[in-house]
């Protein structure tokens, strides 16, 4: 019997020990290999990414398992494997599926994004020198409209790519000329909307009310009331910008003293190319393997506990890393305050044999994760009386945007904003700044009053 099931696997493709945790395709026929290697020869794409392109992969077997003898020819088998991505396999008027499938109609973005992954994969495929095959997703010569189509996206992109001027303009225009033959229909543009932001006049009572230890009481001492360690965690999010992942990839070594301003200097760090503390190591993945047999936290799986992405932000010193630039300015002092008191009467070492560099520890002294620390701010907001909601912007990511908009109202220009949230394109903080509808309003209001 036909089947196809995802499974972690450890591949490697040499003889030096080293392993790469991928996910991998097993069917009635055995590993898919191929797709291990394809896998493997992308070594700077995320965890997130192999998971989707595997399970791209798996959802056209289960199409081709319940398809057999249907179709002569590949391209025509991918071309209806797209529409069903789009309008579903479940005949509308009786509910019913002869392929046994039962998949629900995609969103355009998401079919897309799986056509994107199979492509990518056949496209390797066939270019590898042991497999005499045709591309599943071929180039066909573009109509004119979709020729200027590709000069707009063309030059769209050049726009925001940081060294454009070396880009070969001759290569772009020959391919212009050409489209792939199966592709999704266009999905509508949208705006983004602005994204809720974690409410300003709610942030003082969430650090000083909401991040308290279990079983205290007002009349107890701070540093045995006050959770330190998930005040400093949010007070790095909400006042200097930082993505959750990024707080948890940082070490010890990285948060240090400005003795002249008396306020913390805090140093974000490529996960494996950053300069490691010490000198004897070439960086940090080295370091982290020799010192520690730990591995950077964005090569776990995605369910290990030490797992973190990595959303690659734009270094700015050349011993890889970007520094946090705290607003208001003299929030960089008080976090000092909370750092300092975590670490003096809350922080937990790590066992002996369990050391590791890691700045914020749990309970046990181990690397604390991101999915412990969304528990606790969820009950940090609930418990100052706000609902944990995404929409509402009191979920962890709200402090970002937070950060964001408040450098665009105080006059930061849109440059000086990508810089300070550490963007490659000035594009990418538009998404921050946005007004909500209800204060584009309230401006309009004040327009037509004053």
């Amino acid at each position: 019997m036909a089947y196809v099931v995802k499974v972690k696997s450890r591949y490697r493709n040499d003889q030096t020990g080293k392993e790469l945790l991928l996910p991998a395709l097993l069917t009635e026929g055995g590993v898919i290999i191929s797709h291990l290697r394809y896998l493997a020869s992308k070594p700077g794409k995320s965890a997130s990414w192999r998971e989707r392109a595997a399970f791209a992969v798996m959802l056209l077997i289960k199409f081709i398992n319940a398809n057999q003898g249907q179709f002569a020819q590949t391209t025509e088998l991918l071309r209806t494997f797209s529409q069903a991505l789009v309008e579903g396999t479940i005949y509308p008027s009786s509910l019913e599926d002869p392929s046994g499938l039962f998949w629900s109609p995609r969103r355009l973005k998401d079919a897309a994004s799986l056509l994107y992954h199979i492509t990518d994969y056949t496209d390797w495929l066939a270019e590898q020198s042991d497999h005499e095959i045709r591309r599943a997703n071929p180039f066909r010569r573009a109509t004119s409209a979709e020729e200027r189509l590709n000069w707009c996206a063309y030059y769209h992109k050049q726009g925001r790519v940081f060294l454009n001027h070396l880009a070969d303009a001759s290569e772009a225009r020959r391919n212009a000329k050409y489209i792939r033959d199966i592709k999704t229909p266009n999905a509508p543009v949208v705006e983004k909307a602005a994204v809720k932001r974690f409410p300003e006049a709610e942030i003082r009572s969430l650090l000083e009310d909401g991040f308290v230890r279990p079983n205290t009481h007002l009349g107890m001492p701070g540093h045995e009331r006050i959770d330190y360690k998930n005040q400093a965690i949010a007070m790095l999010m909400h006042y200097g910008g930082l993505r959750k992942s990024e707080v948890f990839h940082l070490y010890l070594s990285d948060i240090v003293l400005d003795p002249k301003r008396m306020e913390a200097v805090v140093r974000v760090f490529h996960p494996s190319n950053g300069e490691a503390p010490d000198e004897k190591y070439s960086n940090r993945k080295d370091f982290l393997a020799k010192l520690y047999r730990l591995r950077p936290r964005t090569e776990y799986h995605k369910s290990e506990r030490l797992h973190l992405g990595w959303k690659a932000p734009l270094l700015t010193d050349a011993r890889g890393f970007f520094q946090v630039n705290f607003f208001p300015p003299n929030m960089a002092s008080e976090f000092l305050l909370a750092w300092t008191s975590y670490l003096k009467y809350q922080r937990v070492e790590p066992q002996e044999g369990l050391e590791h560099p890691y700045a914020f520890t749990n309970s046990r002294g181990c690397p604390e994760t991101i999915k412990n620390f969304q528990r606790l701010h969820a009950a940090a907001v609930r418990r100052i009386g706000l609902e944990h909601r995404k929409y509402l912007g009191t979920t962890e990511h709200g402090h970002r945007h937070s950060y964001g908009y408040r450098l665009a109202e105080n006059g930061l220009s849109q440059v000086e904003i990508q810089k300070a949230m550490h963007h490659k394109s000035p594009e990418s903080c538009l998404v921050y700044i946005q007004p909500s509808e209800d204060e584009l309003r309230r401006k309009m209001e004040g327009l037509l009053n004053g």
